[in-house]
């Protein structure tokens, strides 16, 4: 077997891969021996006609196929791993000679890992970010913790105001007939949170317990349920309860209530040493992604579309994982939001490709830098990944192969490589 390398535009490559006759052949017996049992030939029973008499009555081609589908994962991949290309992407495969007695012919255009040069990445400037924390900030967090300790009181003697919550029921009707999805029993709906389409909350305001009164709204345009969308629409309401929110002081009693401190200064001082923590981080990974965007404009390199292709796939699954354990599926999301898998993966490819840009300089960095990582970081980071995934550290250290151990080496050293180039940077 042997294999030819043709280098192409933006990091793609076109291999051709030659198998030999011998090796073909037998791969048409195992094709052979996996159709026979549904070809019927007369005068054989079904499944032990010879092979030469199918490809006689059907042609020496009637094995081709899955001969080629036998051969070719396993050659590709034993070409790949013999040789030092870095595939980052699925192959496209094309057949270039195929026919019984000579050998067989196939090749594979496929996206690799670009060339980087790099441009300057040390000493980069970055602007200058402040971990100051104003008392208008701190007051803001204590109205977050009021907001989260209020009471609700039920208001029996007057009419909803804005930002009550008024308990409803409802039914909607377009052309005097109701619609599906329109109708609902002891609903809370805050008054003033548009949460409901159109003026439905204000034109409650003003309205009393045990009042019927009826609401006329217009759906929007591009409103999600196709039948409905631009039409008006009458919703016949009786308003069940009004509930006011009652906030509580902002004082030592809050503080005692909310956190560990007796007194209101304490839990001021310690909200803000915490947002002073915060922005420090949220300035230190502004800092980085400044530095790193710099210097992918320093750096020159050309991506394969296959690779972000391949990128912008990974990001579909991840977001599906992540949004699976909110308790929807893909499939949901898509029809809420009205999109397709093909419209998010376009969505996501501009992302994609800064994800590659990044990764690629950062190895580069690595490599130029001679950062190295060793066992003791490499079993920090599964210990770290044990304790997220809530699994014993034993187990994962034996699931994990060669393969998944170098790829967290990798990832460590791309770790290290942005702490370099961030460090490095020279704040103006």
């Amino acid at each position: 077997m042997s294999m030819q390398v043709e280098k192409l535009e933006k990091g793609m490559v076109k291999l051709t891969i030659e198998v030999s006759a011998e090796r073909f052949s037998d791969a048409l017996k195992q094709a052979y021996k996996k159709g026979v049992g549904k070809i019927n030939i007369p005068g054989f029973r079904k499944g032990k006609a010879p092979m030469s008499v199918i490809e006689k009555m059907y042609g020496p081609e009637v094995f081709y196929e899955d001969a080629a589908n036998i051969i070719i994962p396993d050659a590709y991949d034993e070409e790949i791993k013999e040789s030092d290309l870095w595939v980052v992407a699925r192959p496209h495969i094309d057949v270039e000679q195929i026919e019984k007695g000579k050998s067989f012919i196939f090749t594979a255009t496929v996206a690799v890992r670009p060339e980087v040069t790099l441009g300057e990445y040390r000493g980069i400037e970055t602007e200058a970010l402040s971990s100051e924390v104003t008392d208008d900030e701190v007051m803001e967090s204590l109205k977050t913790e009021q907001e989260k300790n209020a009471v609700m009181e039920n208001v029996e003697d007057a009419p909803a105001e804005d930002g009550n919550t008024v308990t409803i029921d409802f039914e909607g009707f377009v052309d005097g007939v109701a619609f599906e999805g329109g109708k609902g029993t002891d609903y809370p709906l805050v008054l003033g949170s548009h949460s409901f389409i159109d003026t439905f909350e204000e034109q409650l305001i003003g309205k009393n317990i045990g009042d019927e009164t009826e609401v006329s709204v217009t759906f929007p345009e591009n409103y999600q349920a196709e039948e409905l969308a631009g039409k008006p629409a009458i919703f016949k309401v009786t308003i069940k309860k009004i509930e006011k929110k009652v906030l509580p002081e902002i004082d030592d009693e809050l503080a005692q209530d909310v956190s560990e401190f007796d007194t209101l200064d304490e839990y001021k001082a310690d909200i803000k040493a915490k947002l002073i923590e915060k922005k420090e981080k949220e300035n230190r990974a502004k800092k980085e992604d400044a530095v790193i965007e710099k210097i992918i404009e320093n750096a020159k390199m050309e991506i394969a579309d296959d690779m972000v292709d391949a990128q912008a796939e990974t990001m579909l699954r991840e977001f599906a994982q992540n949004i699976q354990m909110q308790g929807i599926n893909i499939e949901q999301y898509m029809q809420l939001t009205g999109n397709t898998a093909q419209g998010m993966l376009e969505q996501m490819k501009p992302q994609a490709i800064k994800r590659i840009q990044a990764r690629l300089v950062l190895e580069e960095i690595a490599k130029a830098e001679g950062i190295e990582v060793s066992d003791e970081e490499v079993d920090e980071k599964l210990a770290d990944m044990a304790k997220t995934y809530g699994i014993e550290l034993s187990t994962l250290k034996e699931s994990a192969g060669d393969s998944e151990l170098e790829q967290i080496k990798d990832d460590i050293k791309v770790e290290k490589a942005t702490e370099f180039v961030t460090d490095a940077a020279v704040e103006k």
